[in-house]
């Protein structure tokens, strides 16, 4: 491992167990064994290092939609594989989560960070794309359809995670609502049939 790799792991652990504030070039250091000035000859700053981890966690979602994706399961069993493995990774790591998505410094960034953000959201895009060609999703326009289905887990995850999401609200959990959105996004025929009602 790379002494930047290094750097970038420790900084993560320190995000995962006491959130942002917890990360700084000192701590850091000390967490790989070494001088405090040694992280500024590979990272300029302490947003430096959490860019890195944002660019880094950005790129392992996007290979695990990938992976999905190359898999040999329908589509649409892809796609709420994807959703389950995107939720976990919200709720067991909210502080990177919230890094990766709820930072307006993050969020205003451009050049590799921008990038990253983007092709997991093209992966994912993808994933909904192939259920759609498989008519297993409404028929509109992909990007709209997954921004609806990014940010209604968002929602769901971040209510969670904010311990709002209670069984007599009508969800007790995020992977509850995913269920719901799921159910509910069927092709226009596939929706009526279930009414009882016959298309010619």
């Amino acid at each position: 491992m790379s002494t930047d790799q290094r750097l970038i792991e420790a900084a993560a652990s320190l995000l995962d167990a006491g959130g942002q504030s917890a990360v700084t070039i000192r701590a850091v250091a000390q967490a790989v064994g070494m001088s405090h000035n040694v992280p500024y000859k590979h990272f300029k700053d302490r947003d430096a290092l959490l860019r890195a981890i944002a660019i880094r966690d950005f790129t392992r979602l996007t290979g695990v939609f990938k992976e999905i994706r190359l898999g040999h399961a329908k589509p649409r069993e892809k796609l709420e594989e994807a959703l389950r493995l995107f939720i976990s990774y919200g709720l067991d790591s909210p502080a990177r989560y919230r890094l990766l998505f709820s930072d307006p410094d993050i969020a205003a960034q451009a050049g590799e960070l921008e990038a990253a953000a983007r092709q997991s959201f093209a992966e994912f895009a993808n994933l909904v794309q192939e259920c759609q060609t498989a008519q297993e999703l409404p028929d509109v326009p992909t990007v709209e359809l997954t921004g609806l289905i990014y940010a209604s887990v968002h929602g769901l995850i971040d209510l969670q995670l904010g311990g709002r999401l209670r069984q007599e609200k009508g969800l007790s959990n995020a992977h509850q609502g995913v269920e719901l959105l799921m159910k509910l996004l069927v092709p226009v025929q596939g929706a009526v049939e279930q009414r009882g009602v016959k298309t010619t």
